[in-house]
C-alpha cells in the first residue's frame, strides 16, 4: 500500500504527530521483539539495545518524512542540528551554564546545613569524564526529538510561544509514564520537568533555532548531578523536607529545584522578549 505523504502534510499536527509515532512503533516493534524474547534476563541490556534499535530508526525515519513531506533532504539543519563552529560554542555555552545552576543549587544546599559535602571520591576523575560523555549522549538524543523534530512539527501549526508551552507539557507527560503511585509519589517533579521543556524551546529560539544551545544545557544539568550523585558527594541532613530539596534526593523534583529552574526560564524568557518575537 503506497502511503500519500503529500496529503498527510496537510493534516494538523496532532495527527500527523501520531501518524509518525505509529509508522515509528510499526518499524520498531518487530525488530525489538525478538531481543526482549531473547535477552529475557538481562533488562538492562536489553533496554539498551532496544532503546538504541529505536533511535536508529528515528534518525532513518526522519530522512523518509522529512523528504517525502517537505521535500527537503538536510532534515537536521530543519531541526536545528547544525555542525558549525558557533553551534558547538553555543553547545559550550550551555553546558557551562547547565554545570553552573547545578553546582549553585548545591552550594546554596550546603550553605543551609540541608546537605553535607562528603570527601571526594577516588574514582571522581573517571566519574566527571563518564558523566561528560552519559549526559551528552542523553542530551543529544532527547533534545532532537523533542526539541528538533516535535518543536518544529508543532511551529508548523501554532505560534512559537504556544509550541513551546505544548513542547513543555508533551516533555513532561512522557517523562511521567509510571504507575499511578509512583506518579502521585514524585508528582512535584512534573512542574520541573514542565518548566525545562518550556525553558529549553526558548533557549532555542533566542539562538537562532539551533540546537547547540539546547544539547549543552540539557546536558550541563545532567553531568552536574551525575557528578554529585554517582560521586557521592552529598549526604543530606534531613532539616528539610523532601518536598523541598527533592523527592528521592532528585534536585529537580522539589523546591529549591524549581526554583532555580525558574530563574534560568525567566532569564531565556526576557531574551526571548527582547528579540520582539512575542506580541
Amino acid at each position: 500500500m503506497k502511503v500519500n505523504f503529500t496529503i498527510i502534510a496537510s493534516y494538523p499536527a496532532p495527527l500527523r504527530l501520531l501518524i509518525f509515532l505509529l509508522f515509528l512503533l510499526f518499524l520498531w516493534i518487530p525488530v525489538a521483539l525478538p531481543f526482549y524474547l531473547l535477552l529475557n534476563s538481562n533488562k538492562n541490556l536489553t533496554t539498551i539495545v532496544t532503546m538504541t534499535l529505536l533511535y536508529l530508526e528515528f534518525i532513518g525515519l526522519l530522512f523518509l518524512w522529512h523528504k517525502q513531506l517537505y521535500a527537503k533532504e538536510n532534515w537536521w539543519q530543519t531541526y536545528g542540528l547544525y555542525f558549525t563552529r558557533k553551534n558547538a560554542i553555543e553547545l559550550l555555552n550551555g553546558l557551562g551554564i547547565g554545570l553552573l545552576l547545578i553546582f549553585s543549587l548545591f552550594i546554596l544546599e550546603v550553605s543551609l546545613g540541608w546537605v553535607n559535602l562528603l570527601n571526594s571520591s577516588e574514582n571522581l576523575t573517571r566519574i566527571v569524564f563518564e558523566g561528560l560523555l552519559s549526559s551528552l549522549g542523553i542530551a543529544m538524543a532527547e533534545e532532537l526529538f523533542f526539541r528538533g523534530w516535535l518543536l518544529e512539527e508543532l511551529k508548523r501549526d501554532y505560534s512559537t510561544i504556544n509550541s513551546a508551552l505544548f513542547n513543555g507539557i508533551i516533555y513532561a507527560t512522557l517523562h511521567f509514564l509510571k504507575p499511578i503511585e509512583e506518579i502521585i509519589r514524585t508528582f512535584p517533579q512534573f512542574p520541573a520537568l514542565f518548566l525545562l521543556g518550556l525553558t529549553l524551546a526558548l533557549a532555542k529560539s533566542v539562538n537562532s533555532d539551533k540546537l547547540g544551545i539546547c544539547i549543552g544545557l540539557h546536558g550541563g544539568l545532567i553531568w552536574g548531578y551525575y557528578i554529585f550523585d554517582v560521586g557521592e558527594l552529598l549526604n543530606y541532613t534531613g532539616k528539610v523536607s523532601p518536598l523541598i530539596t527533592g523527592i528521592d534526593n532528585n534536585t529537580m523534583a522539589g523546591v529549591i529545584g524549581l526554583f532555580f529552574l525558574g530563574i534560568l526560564s525567566f532569564w531565556f524568557w526576557k531574551k526571548y522578549r527582547s528579540t520582539n518575537l512575542y506580541l
